[in-house]
């Protein structure tokens, strides 16, 4: 699964970016300060099982904080897009292209609206015009991959094979068509009825949550309840940056998500100011977002479950690392499912399974629920 990170230009994707990975990236106020896009990995937190086995953990990728789990997912933050992006402007046509394989898309909004459409500094910008802008661009960047060889397109399977580097599958193309109540005779459509099907079809396959950043400054007091109202994020990808830099340098105690920090080193008058001003956002809003964003993408919007390997006589690997792996599935996964994640030759010799947790064994068509904990049962 890949998480694309979007927006215009200093809007702060690239702050997010590294706070959300730690990754040095470029940070700039101007366009194009990301070329080509970062590749890494943020995390999703769970409540780890470690807390009902009464065990210790010890992760193999990601790592655990006092019985949080935070299980790696990979993010793209592609150069920011301004307006007309889909016909090239800018470096439009690129920066879509890179995004590609993402499944969901995270738009970092400037809810300060001190940056222009365009990412230049300014006095006063709406940032809800910013939200539909890019919803136009992507829309439009899809009805172009659509309009591309329209005259070929005769049916269904003509156009799952057009959106194929987007991953649309027939099945997803016939669910939309139906949804949406559209003629079944393709050929028949109007630019009205592909406008649809397109906008349509990118809530399914690229759907988009709103990170309304940058709520550490005071002109976003104008904006946010607007923003909030249309399902956005409030965040502070710079407040999440110093907690982590903090965390690192062993200034204080943070774990990411949490609604507050303790400091526990010795820090300047200067860094207990910062912090005291981080401590204010983390009341008014319950933290600084950028988990929380994170973590709806992957749960709320995608749907997808983390399952953990584990048996009922042992929940230690050959290394002795207990709880070693979690893995992120797709909705309505089966244990069958969760065997070829581990390993082809689980799915291939799969026996049962047993829902460790209960002790009771499972068959493979047994639908999975988060944070279960699951033991493969496989022939030789």
């Amino acid at each position: 699964m890949k998480i694309g990170l979007v927006g215009k230009p200093s809007s702060g994707k690239s702050t997010f970016f590294k706070a959300a990975t730690l990754i040095d990236a470029k940070i700039g106020n101007f366009p194009f300060t990301t070329i080509n896009p970062n590749i890494g990995f943020g995390f999703v937190r769970v409540e780890c099982p470690e807390k009902f086995f009464k065990v210790k953990c010890n992760p193999r990728i990601g790592f655990c904080i006092e019985g949080n789990r935070f299980v790696p997912v990979e993010l793209i933050d592609v150069a920011g897009l301004v307006p007309e992006a889909h016909k090239g402007r800018g470096m439009g046509n690129k920066f879509l292209d890179d995004l590609r394989q993402a499944d969901c898309l995270i738009h970092i909004v400037d809810a300060s609206g001190t940056t222009d459409s365009e990412g230049r500094e300014c006095s006063e910008h709406n940032p809800l015009e910013d939200v539909k802008f890019l919803e136009d661009e992507i829309n439009c960047w899809f009805l172009s991959i659509l309009e591309r060889n329209w005259k070929k397109i005769a049916d269904k399977k003509d156009i799952a094979k057009q959106f194929s580097g987007l991953k649309v599958s027939f099945s997803t193309v016939s669910e939309t068509i139906k949804q949406l109540n559209l003629n079944e005779n393709i050929r028949e459509w109007s630019e009205e009825d592909k406008l649809n099907f397109v906008i349509g079809l990118r809530k399914k396959v690229q759907p988009l949550l709103i990170a309304a950043n940058k709520v550490d400054k005071i002109e976003a007091e104008k904006w946010i309840e607007d923003l909030i109202k249309i399902g956005a994020v409030p965040c502070s990808a710079d407040a999440e940056l110093a907690l982590k830099e903090a965390e690192k340098n062993k200034l204080i105690k943070y774990i990411p998500g949490d609604n507050d920090f303790k400091i526990i080193g010795k820090v300047t008058d200067k860094q207990r100011e910062a912090l005291e001003k981080i401590k204010k956002i983390l009341k008014k809003f319950g933290s600084t977002g950028v988990q929380e964003v994170i973590n709806k993408a992957v749960f709320d919007i995608l749907k997808y479950i983390v399952v953990f390997p584990g048996g009922v006589k042992k929940l230690a690997d050959k290394e002795g690392r207990v709880l070693p792996d979690a893995f992120l599935m797709p909705p309505n996964s089966t244990a069958l499912d969760f065997a070829y994640k581990i390993h082809e030759d689980f799915g291939k010799k799969f026996i049962a399974a047993i829902d460790v947790k209960t002790k009771q064994r499972i068959g493979k068509d047994h639908k999975l629920k988060n944070l279960d904990v699951i033991e493969i049962i496989a022939g030789r």
